[in-house]
């Protein structure tokens, strides 16, 4: 019979997070999903299974800014040995950055560098030997002109840079690190911006176009590392939002 596949994935209650939980849940994983709040509607209309072997999904609430706690809370309700670590989980805040709270840049630090970090400690002694990473990065990590967003810029390519380097210390222990950077998706992760992707299919990506590349790579034969994905639509267009 064969072991178990097991995932913890963060930022499971919305967007790419919850998108990347429901397609590893169809292929049959155990997938351990962290979020701050999980809505009815992520409750109650999740896909049924597509195949017999599909997995389910364990919803764990939990605001992942509280890093003194978080090591007892993945003891107490994360069971198993892992094969898939997910870093989805994310903060954004945009505007000139002396506009920017504290508040909001510890959040965007603690939530897009720390906690992926903390996370890889934790578990990567059970990825060695053919488990893998995926961290959710962005397309502005690639970028050098991130105006009115180069602090939510910064803490993405950090994880970035950090995921490149995790790799060369790994690969040859077998662990598969795979960074995502998708480019405007049409999530709620701009709620704290003036601005929304335009909703014009060629001006944005969905959050399960995301899950779809991140599955083929976890996916890949073994001995085949897909470490970089970027996703961009093909126009890029942007609409202010009403004050």
């Amino acid at each position: 019979m064969a072991e178990k596949k097991i995932a913890l994935v963060t930022g499971a209650s919305s967007g790419i997070g919850r998108a990347i939980a429901e397609k590893l849940a169809g292929e049959g994983y155990e997938v351990y999903g962290i979020g701050r709040t999980f809505t009815d509607d992520a409750t109650t209309e999740m896909p049924e299974a597509t195949n017999e072997a599909a997995g389910e999904i364990h919803r764990l609430i939990y605001d992942l800014t509280d890093t003194k706690k978080l090591p007892d809370f993945l003891k107490e309700n994360v069971k198993g040995k892992l094969s898939l670590l997910v870093n989805c989980a994310g903060a954004a805040y945009y505007g000139p950055h002396e506009t920017l709270s504290p508040a909001a840049i510890h959040e965007m630090v603690t939530v897009n560098v720390e906690v992926p970090l903390l996370l890889t400690n934790r578990y990567l002694r059970d990825l060695r030997d053919g488990g893998a990473i995926v961290n959710v990065s962005s397309v502005t990590a690639k970028q050098n002109n991130n105006s009115f967003g180069c602090a939510y810029g910064a803490t993405k390519a950090a994880v970035s840079h950090f995921s490149e380097t995790l790799f060369e210390e790994t690969r040859k222990s077998g662990v598969r690190v795979i960074t995502v950077h998708p480019d405007l998706t049409d999530t709620n992760l701009y709620r704290n911006a003036d601005f929304t992707p335009a909703d014009d299919a060629d001006c944005v990506l969905t959050a399960e176009e995301v899950a779809d590349a991140v599955l083929t790579a976890v996916q890949a034969r073994d001995g085949l590392v897909v470490s970089d994905i970027t996703l961009r639509p093909q126009r890029n267009r942007i609409v202010r939002k009403s004050l």
